[in-house]
């Protein structure tokens, strides 16, 4: 894809966005299956299905400017979850391991924060209000989740980890 307009930027961050929401999909259940405390097994479960909702925006967002969502790899997302996959092959006390998802999970929020504030701000720049509330509303979300693991570990899960 040729990148000439703030519009051709524009679709390829969304490109990029629904590529790293489609990884996210398939690397919960990963996270999920390996997390052992409930509340963060809820979080993850409930972040899931916010995920494939994420998903949906942008391909709407897409198919009204008459772009497809598909066709590009989001390397650094791609990035981000090999680490968290290699980290939860590594033979982790359960504990450990809670918190370890858990800054996986952030670090993808992080990413994720940031790739949709700039989607929303591209899109408020080209007058693309309805896109633009979308985006703000998945960008707050993804707050809200970050947040949640944040409680999470501060609250419990990163003592638990501390024990010897």
């Amino acid at each position: 894809m040729k990148i000439e307009t703030l519009k051709d930027l524009f679709h390829h961050e969304l490109k990029d966005l629904w590529s790293a929401e489609d990884q996210i999909t398939r690397a919960l259940p990963k996270m999920i299956d390996a997390a052992s405390d409930k509340e963060l097994l809820t979080a993850l479960s409930e972040h899931l299905k916010a995920t494939r909702e994420h998903r949906r925006r942008i391909e709407a967002i897409c198919e009204e400017q008459g772009w497809g969502p598909r066709g590009h790899k989001c390397v650094g997302m791609e990035g981000l979850i090999k680490e968290s996959e290699d980290l939860l092959k590594d033979d982790l006390p359960t504990e450990v391991r809670d918190a370890a998802i858990i800054g996986a999970a952030q670090r993808v929020e992080h990413y994720e924060i940031a790739a949709y504030g700039t989607a929303r701000t591209y899109a408020e720049k080209l007058g693309l209000t309805s896109a633009a509330d979308r985006l703000q509303t998945t960008l707050e979300e993804e707050g809200e989740a970050d947040r949640l693991m944040t409680r999470l570990a501060e609250r419990r899960i990163n003592f638990e980890a501390m024990v010897d």
